[in-house]
């Protein structure tokens, strides 16, 4: 099954909600296409709920938090005080993944990528 057939299959187990006031939300990079689908048979406005992981600096692959548009951010204070992560250290990785984070939600929201029309805001 490829992304446009598990949009088509989705969308068809959730066809109840058609006439219902519901917004799709796509995660970017993969699962974008799928939702596209889903919005498009349902008749719903489609947006992607952007986030970024804030990797240790050391260790990019490990998590010590997340943010999210809107100037959403979590921080797992257990994570920063164990790995020795400074404030200036945190800020720098959250400042890097904020750019790429507002990049790429000029990017889908411009039609860049996919046209997303009708946006509402995740």
């Amino acid at each position: 099954m490829d992304r446009r057939d598990a949009g088509r299959r989705l969308a068809a187990h959730l066809e109840h909600l058609k006439d219902a006031e519901v917004v799709v939300l796509g995660l970017p990079r993969g699962r974008v296409p799928v939702a596209a689908d889903v919005a498009e048979a349902l008749g719903a406005p489609l947006d992607v709920c952007l986030v970024r992981k804030l990797g240790v600096p050391f260790q990019p692959e490990s998590g010590m938090g997340a943010i999210g548009e809107g100037g959403v951010r979590v921080i797992n204070d257990e994570v920063v005080r164990t790995a020795g992560i400074t404030q200036d250290e945190l800020t720098e990785v959250e400042a890097r993944e904020r750019e790429v984070l507002e990049s790429r939600a000029r990017h889908y929201r411009a039609g860049g990528h996919w046209p997303l029309s009708r946006v509402a805001r995740c």
